[in-house]
């Protein structure tokens, strides 16, 4: 995986990373986002559709890419659902796919460990943490300006708006999502740019994630849990 091939799901799990603390901080449903992501690039792509508000594949397609392939095939072999059961069903199975990913490309590092000294487990510490600042600072030009949003490509918009509708914290904060609430509507807008019936698409998914996010809190708040 070279710079400039992450897919949207690889680059939003990479945008949650607090390169000063070397861990993900600040998005407690970063599986959702990414999941969203997931979706997103699919349906650029033209291999999901809206039909009647089920999330619909194009049966047998592949990208070639093992995490956006395994959610068509979740996709292809469950029952339909609509965005947002596609967002919530088994996202942090997509959430595990793309961090092996990076993990083989090199930007994240597997270790071993013991939880209490007994219990096998793994910690992942970035590996690339200039390309992380660089998607940040990229990521706030997109949301602030002052490239017009015209200019923005599909990817970059769909980027920041599942970042923001999924509250990554790290990447954009609560007074940014209200300040630049006007720019988040035309850059959704803007990440369905490439065909007519898209930008609805993309206004219907960043509704489903922004529930599902809410929901998942709800739970944490209730005690519980906001698993996916």
């Amino acid at each position: 995986m070279p710079y400039g091939s992450l897919s949207l799901p690889t680059r939003i799990f990479l945008l949650a990373w607090d390169t000063g603390r070397n861990k993900i901080a600040g998005a407690p449903d970063l599986h959702l986002a990414v999941r969203a992501c997931a979706l997103a690039e699919l349906a650029q792509r033209g291999l999901v559709s809206d039909v009647d508000g089920v999330v619909t594949p194009v049966l047998g397609a592949r990208t070639g890419d093992a995490a956006l392939d395994s959610v068509l095939e979740l996709i292809e072999e469950s029952r339909p659902r609509k965005w947002r059961g596609s967002i919530t069903h088994r996202a942090r199975d997509t959430q595990a796919a793309v961090r092996d990913q990076l993990v083989s490309g090199g930007y994240l590092r597997a270790e071993r460990t013991r939880v209490f000294g007994i219990f096998p487990s793994r910690r992942y510490e970035l590996e690339r943490a200039g390309y992380v600042e660089v998607l940040h600072a990229e990521a706030l030009a997109v949301l602030r300006g002052p490239v017009p949003v015209s200019e923005v490509s599909e990817g970059d918009a769909a980027l920041v708006v599942c970042a923001a509708t999924g509250k990554l914290r790290g990447v954009v904060s609560g007074k940014d999502r209200r300040q630049y609430e006007e720019r988040l509507d035309a850059l959704t807008d803007r990440s369905g740019a490439s065909s007519p019936e898209l930008p609805e698409l993309m206004r219907g998914l960043r509704k489903a994630l922004a529930s599902a996010v809410s929901s998942a809190e709800a739970a944490r708040s209730s005690g519980g849990g906001g698993g996916g």
